[in-house]
Formats: structure tokens, sequence, C-alpha cells
């Protein structure tokens, strides 16, 4: 598969419908779901789905236009083309992934599953044609899967906001945290793409996106945890993940490997 410009063509179409699925599934659920959490009382889950709908959306549906430049390159055969793939599709996966979780919890349909299938598609695709060593692939699919963990812990906070304005303190945390891990998600989105485009100063990114989200998740998945639900907390994977890959990026293999990695042709 690798370098193959006419399957990369076919997929940047793929890309670029996926595009506009993204654009008519959210437009479509997104009133929808709203009114059902506002129905049930979960005001503060409809505030959330408005923010981070209409946000999805907007970086989702623009994903489809950089498939657009991407089918040129490929048309072309311009050796970035598999690359800025590889970004749209990265993109295209967090948008189709979590907006199926509050659909899901309110018992409705989760169309946006196929978005997530196709980028996922897509995602693959890009790095085989691009001929990514496997350990590559490897390394960033388990930061993608951090990348998307730290995302969705930017998302509970802005719920939790609205309904903690007897708790000075912890209404504080939330609006501190949100964007920290919402600026550590795109941190590991970052470091997947300096990984892929052999930089030198992938293993720091990578550093500042672990920090960045467990800064934000160990404080509020511990309070959760101990203090609000009593047992694990959904806000736990996200920090434990990157603390993990934290620790991987630190040893001195993990930097022989991508030091191989970039040197290769």
């Amino acid at each position: 598969m690798k370098n193959n410009t006419s399957l990369g063509a076919v997929m940047a179409v793929l890309g670029i419908l996926t595009g506009l699925i993204i654009f008519y599934l959210l437009a479509g659920q997104y009133n929808q779901v709203i009114d059902i959490k506002m129905a049930t009382g979960r005001t503060d889950e409809a505030t959330s789905v408005t923010i981070t709908y209409a946000v999805l959306g907007w970086i989702g549906i623009a994903a489809g236009a950089i498939w657009a430049a991407v089918l040129y390159g490929f048309l072309n055969k311009a050796k970035w083309a598999w690359f800025w793939g590889a970004v749209a599709a990265t993109i295209q996966l967090l948008a189709g992934f979590f907006p199926m979780i509050p659909a899901m919890d309110s018992d409705l349909p989760t169309p946006t599953m196929i978005v997530f299938i196709l980028a996922a598609i897509l995602w693959f695709g890009m790095l085989l044609i691009g001929g990514v060593d496997k350990k590559i692939i490897a390394l960033t699919f388990i930061a993608g899967i951090a990348y998307v963990l730290t995302f969705i812990d930017g998302v509970a906070p802005i719920a939790k906001y609205t309904t903690s304005q007897d708790d000075p303190f912890w209404n504080g945390m939330y609006v501190m945290s949100q964007q920290i891990s919402w600026w550590g998600a795109a941190a590991w989105a970052i470091f997947i793409f300096a990984v892929l485009k052999k930089k030198s100063w992938a293993i720091p990114v990578g550093i500042f996106a672990g920090t960045m989200s467990m800064m934000a998740g160990y404080p509020l998945g511990l309070h959760n945890a101990l203090v609000e639900v009593h047992r694990f907390s959904m806000f736990l994977p996200a920090p434990l993940l990157s603390t993990g890959l934290l620790i991987y990026l630190l040893l001195p293999g993990t930097s022989k490997m991508l030091d191989k990695w970039n040197t290769t042709v």
C-alpha cells in the first residue's frame, strides 16, 4: 500500500464525504440531544452538549475540507498528501466518537459511529500509504486514545460547573481545568503529527501533553472517585494513560526508536 496514490485519492474522496456526513449528523442530532437532556432535568449535560457538539462540528466539517486538499495532493502524487490525510482523519475520529456518549446516555441512536469507523479506516490507511513503521503506528494509536480521553475530561467540567455553584472552590477548579484538558488533547494530537513528520521535538511535546492531561485529570478524578461517586472515576483513564505514555517517552529505548524512525527515508 505504500505510496499508492490512487488508493489515497479514493480515500480522500471518502474523507470529504465523511466531513459532509459529520455536518448532516451533528446538525440533525444537536437540538434533539439538548431537548432530551432538558426534558429529563439534565440541564448541566444540555449545556455541555450545546458547546461540545458545536466545537466538534466546526473542526470535523473543516477536516472534510482538508481532505479536498489531500485529494489534490494524491492526484498530483505529492509526498505530503498522506500526512495531511492523517491529520484530517485524526480530527474526524474525535468528531465521530464523542457524540456517541451523550446520545447513548439518553437512549438515543448513535449515528456518528459511522463517522468514527470511517475515520479509523482512513487514519490507518493514510499511515500505511505513508509507509509508517508498525511500532510508530502503535505508539501514535495509543497516543490517539489519550487524545480522545483527555478531550472527554474537558467536557465533564462544563456540566459540573453549572451544578457546583454552592462549592466555590470546586466550581473554580472546573473552570480552571476545562481548557487544560482540551489543550492537553490538542497537544497529544500535535505529538502524533510530530512523530509522523519525524520531528526532533516530538518527545518534549508528548511530555507537555501528558503533564497537561495529568494536571487536569488527577485532581478531578480523585475528587470524583473519593468524594462524589465512591467508585472508579471516568476522569481517571486519561491521566492514567497519559502517565504511562509519559514514562514510556522518558525511556532511552523510546528515544532510540524515534531517532531510527526519523532517519528512515
